[in-house]
């Protein structure tokens, strides 16, 4: 089928529906679908007969589909066949890097949070042997959901045909591109870069951020120049890899959703624009009712009384002092009498220790059935980091295609202890089924269900209702939520609080 006789309404494998052109270059066409089974948008990418890298796009694109890191695109659906050859993924909404740097620079730490972000997850892609090599601003997405996106690993380097023998450097160099724009509204290219203008430069090199932008603090300005400035490292090592990125930027605050002020004007809601790159809407502005607010009516004056107030309260003060001081010497002048001892009273709330987290020595994927059930990532529930994570199997229904009664994560915390309660980031799909057991042998038959949740999704806190102790701790998905193409279940962080922790 060539991309000319692929038109709106299309149906590609039998549940995505083809409805809007975005974009076509060179014989790749972008389109904004439908997946019918679970009406959602999805991005779409069909190809010309004489399109010359069908089989390597659809290659990168089966390879990118087992990246699990939830800040890279997620992809969906890969085929490639004589007629109908194409690549599904997820579609991404909010506002590209050079949306948010079009009118200037950004706060320094926000445009330092966003790039930590997305050297985080490029890290997780090349521990996987896949690459980017041609990180713009546009493939950097602030979404409509508050989080961070990178668009295009590996696929889009295989729609241009981009090769490269040293993948690490080149990448490390485009997040620090990247970060140059956010810190400067520039882009440190010869041409302009998706409407942002090119670096200015000072005797044939391009100016560093500090010197384009006031306040721009100077380990950041040292990491741009690190990352993508050879010229003015002045005996600094560069930064080799998405890895070493990350680890200068560690430091920094991940980005929040930007605060409205009182007088800002209505926010806005996204609607699709063909001329934006692959799987993102541009924002038009569209106004939204938001309340008055109104300043409460100023109290009246009331002089007279008022004055009055203030009397009587100084008399009180005044008889308080006395009456403080009369008990004050008449204990003074009794010193054979008992001191009052304080005793707890009836209500009163006896003193507790304060439970403390307490990371578990191991996690790992459990299935009671033996069938094993992917573990790849376990471990990562435990590392703090909120954008690591751990996905069961994927499944044909909620209830495991009929085959099991239900998986889970299993935590072994070295030794038996009381548990007050275990904290937990699921995805934000609804409609997981979770109970907590809690015992001493890594056995179903010997934990004992705790607590139950039975519409579970994003952060939740399973605590028991007596005291419980044990050295395993299980997180047990009884139902799976649809997401992704099916139904698995997603543990992003677990913090186990036990009273008894030093």
């Amino acid at each position: 089928m060539s991309t000319s006789a692929v038109e709106p309404g299309t149906r590609l494998a039998e549940r995505f529906r083809l409805e809007d052109r975005v974009a076509e270059s060179d014989g790749a066409t972008l389109w904004k679908a439908i997946d019918e089974i679970l009406a959602r948008p999805v991005a779409v990418l069909t190809f010309s007969p004489d399109f010359p890298r069908v089989h390597e796009v659809v290659t990168a694109a089966r390879a990118a589909s087992r990246l699990t890191d939830p800040r890279l695109t997620q992809v969906f659906d890969a085929a490639e066949d004589d007629g109908r050859s194409y690549v599904v993924s997820e579609w991404v909404t909010g506002d590209t890097l050079a949306d948010l740097a079009s009118a200037g620079p950004l706060d320094p730490e926000r445009a330092a949070g966003l790039v930590a972000e997305a050297a985080e997850a490029l890290a997780h892609a090349h521990e996987a042997n896949l690459y980017h090599l041609c990180l713009r601003p546009s493939h950097l997405i602030w979404t409509t959901g508050n989080t961070v996106k990178v668009l295009g690993v590996a696929v889009d380097a295989a729609l241009s045909g981009l090769t490269t023998d040293q993948p690490a450097l080149d990448d490390a160099e485009g997040l620090g591109r990247l970060l140059y724009a956010g810190l400067t509204g520039h882009w440190p290219g010869d041409e302009e870069e998706d409407g942002l203008p090119s670096a200015p430069m000072d005797d044939g090199h391009f100016c560093t951020p500090r010197q384009v932008t006031a306040g721009v603090p100077s380990y950041l300005d040292t990491v741009t120049v690190r990352a993508c400035l050879p010229e003015s490292r002045r005996g600094q090592p560069a930064l080799a890899s998405p890895a070493d990125v990350a680890e200068s930027l560690a430091g920094v605050a991940r980005p929040m959703p930007i605060p409205l002020p009182y007088n800002s004007p209505p926010p806005s809601v996204t609607v699709a624009s063909p001329s934006e790159g692959p799987g993102t809407d541009r924002h038009t502005a569209v106004p939204l009712h938001r309340p008055t607010m109104q300043r409460p009516a100023p109290a009246p004056r009331g002089g007279m009384v008022n004055r009055a107030l203030m009397t009587v309260v100084v008399l009180l003060v005044i008889a308080a002092v006395g009456v403080g001081a009369w008990t004050i010497g008449r204990s003074l002048g009794n010193p054979g009498a008992p001191e009052a001892q304080t005793s707890p009273t009836a209500g009163s709330a006896s003193p507790k220790t304060a439970p403390q987290a307490v990371k578990p020595k191991k996690a790992i994927a459990f299935d009671p059935l033996g069938d094993n059930e992917e573990n790849e990532g376990a471990e990562l529930t435990l590392d703090g980091k909120p954008g690591t994570l751990w996905k069961t199997d994927n499944y044909n229904t909620a209830e495991f295609g009929n085959l099991k009664d239900g998986v889970g994560l299993m935590l072994d915390m070295g030794k038996s202890m009381q548990i007050s309660d275990v904290v937990a980031t699921l995805s934000k799909a609804p409609g997981a089924g979770v109970e907590l057991k809690v015992g001493d042998k890594p056995e179903l038959s010997a934990l004992k269900t705790v607590a139950r949740n039975k519409d579970a999704s994003g952060k939740i806190t399973l605590t028991p209702e007596e005291a419980t102790s044990g050295q395993y701790v299980l997180i047990w998905f009884t139902r799976l939520p649809a997401d992704t193409g099916g139904f698995h279940g997603t543990i992003y962080e677990v913090v186990v609080h036990s009273p008894g922790s030093a």
